[in-house]
């Protein structure tokens, strides 16, 4: 028996034995599903591989592309979600153990909601950012992997909320920008796109991925993967987001500096051309 909120219930062996829960022991991916298709599956599945081998987990024979595939539009249909919907895979390490995992297995969650658009929409939205500094991302391996380990965007999420921004752009220990709070973040300065190198500490991001080659065939542009420091935004022409979801999101104003969103627009508009070929 266990307490949870001053009940005894049957979700002890959940809340107890879970490595997730407890160790954030996870990975996870979060896709954009289109009727009845998984934008950037291949790019979704390897990362996801990439991510259980470096932490050790064991990956099933039969969990092939097509496995993957196959179990994420089940449950999509299964919740009439076909024409659009965002799916998120949680990959973790089966029960047992402390710190040292009794074993490398895994298990794995799939829940599904619906989305609005099935293309990419630029909004036309104000969306104010600032720095947050009370914690700082590691320049590592691990800060690459999309874990179930976010305490810090979680703490930036409130800083925002309770200080009346849209957004943060999150840090790492060389205090150099690294990304914002729902993604990969992109700078121009003039015929310049920078966006910083993975070696930073920002996620290995799948859009990031998709609008760093949209980019390099832009005409006249320079696509560069560069370090930025707090100091560069304020001298850049614009600044934007990226994640699978909502594709391209413009910032318009850091402090007392505002931005165009020229770039951001173009590029959703090549965005949604290079998923309907």
């Amino acid at each position: 028996m266990i307490n949870f909120n001053r009940d005894s219930s049957t979700a002890e062996n959940i809340l107890t034995q879970n490595r997730a829960f407890l160790y954030g022991d996870a990975v996870f991916e979060t896709l954009k599903i289109v009727q009845g298709k998984v934008l950037f599956l291949e790019d979704h599945y390897f990362r996801l591989m990439a991510s259980m081998r470096i932490l050790r987990m064991e990956i099933p024979m039969n969990f092939t592309m097509e496995y993957f595939e196959e179990q994420l539009l089940s449950v999509v249909k299964s919740n009439g979600l076909e024409d659009a919907a965002r799916a998120r895979i949680t990959i973790y390490r089966n029960d047992g153990g402390y710190y040292l995992p009794t074993t490398n297995t895994i298990s794995f969650l799939i829940h599904t909601s619906s989305l609005d658009n099935q293309a990419y929409v630029w909004e036309e939205k104000t969306c104010e950012v600032d720095l947050y500094k009370d914690f700082y991302i590691s320049k590592q391996l691990i800060s690459t992997l999309k874990t179930t380990n976010k305490v810090i965007h979680v703490t930036a999420s409130i800083y925002a909320d309770e200080n009346g921004f849209d957004n943060c752009i999150l840090l790492n220990d060389s205090k150099n920008v690294v990304e914002v709070l729902q993604g990969n973040l992109f700078m121009l300065q003039g015929n310049k796109l920078i966006t910083p190198p993975v070696a930073e500490g920002c996620i290995n991001g799948i859009m990031r991925k998709q609008v760093l080659a949209l980019a390099k065939k832009v005409e006249g542009l320079e696509v560069v993967e560069e370090v930025i420091s707090p100091f560069d935004l304020q001298k850049a022409d614009e600044l934007f987001f990226t994640n699978v979801i909502k594709g391209i999101q413009s910032i318009t104003k850091y402090r007392k500096k505002e931005f165009a969103t020229t770039m951001a627009n173009l590029l959703v508009q090549k965005l949604n051309e290079s998923i309907q070929n």
